[in-house]
Order: structure tokens, then C-alpha cells, then sequence
């Protein structure tokens, strides 16, 4: 058996070859005990109540998947923060905490979606902080869908011109607070998303290997999924 993660697919009706992808993926997976997804599975979400023939399309892979015996975890990303326990229920996953500790095969993993580590670009880290604060959230799902759906198309547009204007420097995880994290979870290795770039990165602190493995974004012919098993753990980039 395997366990399985991958993050970034920013699945949307505007790209049915990426959405056939996953769903073909989720079909392959059969000596998966487990599947985390962390973050940004969607390219948005404006709340459990929203419905279309997409939606329910993912929605029956996923539980699909979790009916077979996969275990399945989601994670927020900074594009589907308010995945709810409603979806959960009806896929039968599990929601994590970002961070969250798992074992993975007798080793403390540390589990996140990423964004939280990019703390040059303060700009954003202050926006998180507001999207992420419970009472904003509860006050904006009260508010009419039809509302919802026209502030996430302002706040993607905004998003999109401003990641232009960001050197890639800002746009990355800051050394420092990736190792502070991982000092704090008392952890060797990390695995998160976000910056959409894969990445098997490995060094040395004060004697001991530590190791941050970044996942990568989904494109309409290839994805990117880390497996994990009794012989160790692998980045891999597959086509659909």
C-alpha cells in the first residue's frame, strides 16, 4: 500500500482535460491507502452550497475514491478556504488543519498548503489573515451566492494583476520561517504546495538531514503527486 499527496489542481469547468485527469488518476489509485490534497483544489470556492454538473462530477470521484477504502484528507488553499464540512460529508473526507501532523510509515510529517511560509509578500499574508479569520467568513457564506460568486471574480482579477507586478522572490517560501516551522513541529520534513515550484530540497542543520518536498501545479496534460511507501518517498511529475 501507498500513501499519496498533491495540491494545486485549480480545477474549474474552464478546463474539463485537467478535471478528465484527475478523475482518470483517482482511478489508477489502487494501492492507495490514503490521499491528501492540500490546497487549492479548486481554482475557487465560494461555499458548500454552490452546485453545477462540474461540482458534482468531482464530488462523485472523490467519493468514489473514499468509498473504496482510500482514506482522503483536504486542506484549505488560499483559493478554497471556505471548503466546508458539508463537502466533506458528501465525499468522505476528512478536513485537515494547515499545518497538521501526520506518520507517514513511522516519521513525523509536516503537512501544509505553503502560502503561510511566503512571508516577504506581506501584502498578501495580511489578506490571509483576514479570509482565514472565522467571523469574516461566517459573515461573508450569510451573503447571497450570487454576491459571492462576483467578489471572488474581483478578487481573482486583482490577484492576477498584482502576481505580475511580484518578483518571484516575494512570491517564494522565506527560508527562515520554513525552518522555524519545522523547528517548531519538531519535524525533519515538510511537504506543502502553493508556490507551484516542485521541488525535492535537502540539507543539513545542526547534523541532521531535513528535507522540504513542494508539489506542483496541475496543467491540462500533466500533474505532479508524491507517493510514499515502505522504500521511501518520490516527487514525480506523470501525463495523463
Amino acid at each position: 500500500m501507498a500513501v499519496y499527496f498533491i495540491s494545486d489542481l485549480h480545477l474549474e469547468p474552464g478546463r474539463p482535460a485537467m478535471a478528465r485527469g484527475f478523475v482518470d488518476f483517482l482511478s489508477q489509485l489502487k494501492d492507495a491507502d490514503a490521499l491528501y490534497i492540500l490546497g487549492d483544489f479548486f481554482e475557487v470556492w465560494m461555499g458548500d452550497d454552490y452546485e453545477d454538473d462540474f461540482v458534482s462530477q468531482i464530488r462523485q470521484a472523490l467519493k468514489t475514491l473514499s468509498t473504496s477504502g482510500c482514506r482522503l484528507f483536504l486542506m484549505h488553499g488560499n483559493r478554497d478556504f471556505l471548503l466546508g464540512q458539508t463537502f466533506c460529508q458528501q465525499t468522505g473526507a476528512t478536513l485537515l488543519d494547515d499545518p497538521s501532523l501526520i506518520d507517514l510509515y513511522g516519521e513525523k510529517i509536516l503537512l501544509m498548503h505553503g502560502d503561510s511560509l511566503c512571508t516577504r509578500d506581506v501584502e498578501y499574508i495580511k489578506i490571509r489573515e483576514m479570509f482565514r479569520n472565522p467571523q469574516w467568513q461566517q459573515d461573508f457564506l450569510s451573503k447571497p451566492l450570487a454576491e459571492r460568486m462576483a467578489f471572488a471574480r474581483h478578487v481573482r482579477n486583482e490577484s492576477q494583476s498584482g502576481q505580475q507586478m511580484k518578483s518571484a522572490e516575494i512570491t517564494d517560501v522565506t527560508a527562515a520561517e520554513v525552518q522555524k516551522v519545522m523547528d517548531e513541529n519538531g519535524v525533519s520534513t515538510l511537504i506543502h504546495g502553493h508556490t507551484h515550484r516542485p521541488a525535492d530540497h535537502q540539507w543539513q542543520k545542526d547534523g541532521h538531514a531535513c528535507r522540504r518536498i513542494v508539489l506542483g501545479d496541475w496543467s491540462d496534460s500533466h500533474g505532479w503527486m508524491i507517493r510514499a511507501d515502505d522504500n521511501g518517498t518520490v516527487l514525480s511529475e506523470f501525463s495523463f
